[in-house]
């Protein structure tokens, strides 16, 4: 059975058609910017300061760790030492000022804004604020550390492997040279 009809009219059923599909298609690049005032809800509610906080002494801790190793690998005098642990305190308040909240807080904001629209962060920010959002932020630490010490168990295996294959190659390079085979 044939359409009733007319091409023009099936040409603009089409036409409307695709610049309804086409509006569709670009509506979530046209949602609105969230505001600053919804960000900082959404940071506040997520505790980003206070995780940021956390980090900053861990930083250190691996920075002085790696301090003391260069110290001892490097034997060295009193007076090294005390220059090198005058580079650790600038450092560290070099880190410090540059991971500070207040450094941070405006890249935040900007990137979220960037990534998210309102609407993404108004859900964000309010399932930050349910109980069940305030359950994932205290338990979020417990799991991360978990989750170090399971990765840790795992590689282990694999860092004695690597320890094996390296001490063979080593031991292989000090190892007498074999007698030539006799000559037939």
């Amino acid at each position: 059975m044939m359409s009733t009809r007319s091409p023009a009219r099936r040409g603009l059923t089409r036409l409307a058609l695709t610049l309804a599909l086409g509006l569709a298609a670009i509506a979530p690049a046209l949602a609105a910017p969230p505001s600053d005032a919804d960000i900082n809800r959404l940071l506040a509610a997520s505790r980003a300061q206070s995780m940021l906080d956390t980090m900053l002494p861990q930083i250190e801790a691996m920075q002085r760790q790696q301090f003391q190793q260069v110290a001892e690998q490097r034997q060295l005098d009193e007076a090294k030492k005390a220059q090198l642990q005058r580079i650790e305190q600038r450092t560290n308040q070099t880190i410090r000022q540059a991971l500070s909240w207040q450094q941070l807080r405006p890249m935040y904001v900007d990137l979220y804004k960037k990534t998210f629209s309102k609407e993404d962060v108004l859900a964000m920010a309010e399932f930050y604020e349910s109980s069940a959002g305030q359950s994932l932020l205290d338990k979020t630490p417990a799991l991360m550390q978990n989750v170090m010490v399971a990765i840790q168990d795992k590689m282990q295996p694999l860092f004695v492997d690597l320890q094996k294959d390296l001490e063979a190659i080593v031991n292989e390079g000090n190892a007498p040279a074999a007698a030539p085979a006799p000559a037939k």
